[in-house]
């Protein structure tokens, strides 16, 4: 469906003009990442499709639409056992509740960033192409598994990790990852903001699922729409990928901003709802990373995880993660302008003066493993460097200001 309706252009316009990344441009690098870009991309994606669709299943005779819900890692994927001996405490309570305060600028928004919103997630779900929809139907069903990472990891390093993760090879980082998504059902009940497909007089259009359970029953969601807990179980699996392998540092960032996008090809979620999981997400990882009891399970784990892709490439894990030409979209150098409007959506920005972000102590650590030659200090002047201009929604305080504005590949790229 291309359908383009004079109001949400001229809502748009104006948030759009003093902008690089127009919605038209940064729809077409996500269609960069959907099957169908390149043959060797395609191959992984579809290795990818199967690979989540047997996992679906499971030992029934085939698909069904029931079977979603209750879709967890096996026990074969998933060391829970190692996990749960460890007796490691998530604070899980703890976290929500800093989250929902990290977030709390949400509830004064003015009506012109409301609108604004619904326009954009409107434009994005109406104009999406057949290929991007088919991702975004993928990425829904896949939130109980790791599989979405598996194309930000190039054409080798990806099928290399798909095997290893259905022989349980990397169990440890596969039980741990998963454990360190914070739910956002306590955000939701909190803010109580309606999807926007139940927004009086939308305009949304549902996609009918062809792609994983291939029933046509059209995609929608439950519950709160503010943040979106997709996005949040995106960035997080992402994100912490991102620091097992910072060979794919930058891939795998993106991949988190591009899961969030495919809500909104859905029309289930907002930009503010993927742009408010990425901030409580990227707080949450890096308290983690900061607690040393953590840190031993993170470590165990990563060193797991990198031996048995090296075990399933065949050689070094920098040279399987190594990659040349189109095959590679999550590395192609226009991804950073698609990461960088994932971060304001070019929403309504306040007339406020740009001011130097301030960073929290510790916040560092999230590109501590990716640039290694680096001291704190300098990390964080990094951060402060590429940093997003301040005044867009949900940058108030310091805290919510610095999480809004931290363009982690921006800062990844400025240092290699």
């Amino acid at each position: 469906m291309k359908t383009r309706h004079t109001l949400i252009a001229t809502v748009l316009l104006l948030a759009q003009q003093a902008h690089a990344t127009t919605l038209p441009q940064a729809a077409a690098l996500a269609a960069q990442t959907s099957t169908g870009s390149t043959p060797g991309y395609t191959q992984l994606e579809q290795q990818s499709l199967q690979a989540q669709r047997t996992w679906l299943q499971g030992d029934s005779a085939s698909l069904k639409r029931e079977q979603l819900e209750k879709a967890k890692q096996t026990s074969t994927q998933a060391d829970k056992a190692w996990l749960k001996s460890s007796g490691y405490d998530f604070n899980v309570k703890q976290n929500q509740q800093a989250g929902i305060a990290l977030l709390s600028g949400f509830s004064t928004l003015p009506d012109s960033v409301l609108t604004a919103n619904r326009a954009t997630v409107t434009d994005i779900n109406l104009n999406a192409t057949q290929n991007v929809r088919h991702q975004a139907l993928q990425d829904a069903e896949a939130i109980g598994s790791l599989y979405f990472l598996s194309d930000a990891m190039g054409p080798r390093l990806g099928k290399a990790f798909i095997a290893a993760y259905d022989k349980g090879e990397l169990s440890k980082a596969a039980a741990l990852i998963k454990a360190s998504e914070v739910s956002t059902s306590a955000a939701k009940k909190h803010f109580n903001y309606p999807r926007p497909f139940l927004h009086e007089g939308n305009t949304i259009h549902l996609v009918p699922d062809d792609v994983v359970v291939k029933d046509n029953v059209r995609y929608t969601a439950d519950g709160g729409s503010f943040p979106s807990g997709h996005t949040n179980t995106g960035y997080t699996d992402a994100l912490l990928m991102a620091e097992m392998v910072p060979e794919r540092f930058e891939a795998l960032v993106t991949r988190g901003a591009r899961y969030g996008y495919s809500r909104l090809v859905l029309g289930v979620h907002y930009p503010l709802d993927v742009m408010g999981s990425r901030m409580v997400a990227e707080r949450n990882v890096a308290t983690y990373l900061n607690d040393a009891r953590y840190q031993v399970l993170f470590k165990e784990a990563r060193d797991q995880l990198r031996a048995a892709l090296e075990k399933e490439c065949g050689t070094s894990l920098a040279e399987c993660a190594r990659t040349t030409g189109k095959d590679d979209p999550y590395r192609a150098p226009d991804m950073k302008q698609f990461y960088r409007f994932t971060m304001s959506y070019n929403l309504p920005k306040a007339n406020v003066k740009n001011t130097p972000i301030q960073v929290p102590q510790g916040a560092e650590i999230l590109l501590k493993t990716a640039l290694p030659k680096l001291s704190d200090a300098q990390i964080r002047q990094l951060m402060v460097k590429t940093a997003l201009p301040n005044g867009y929604p949900l940058s108030g305080n310091a805290e919510q200001s610095f999480w809004q504005r931290v363009d982690l590949t921006a800062a990844y790229s400025m240092a290699k």
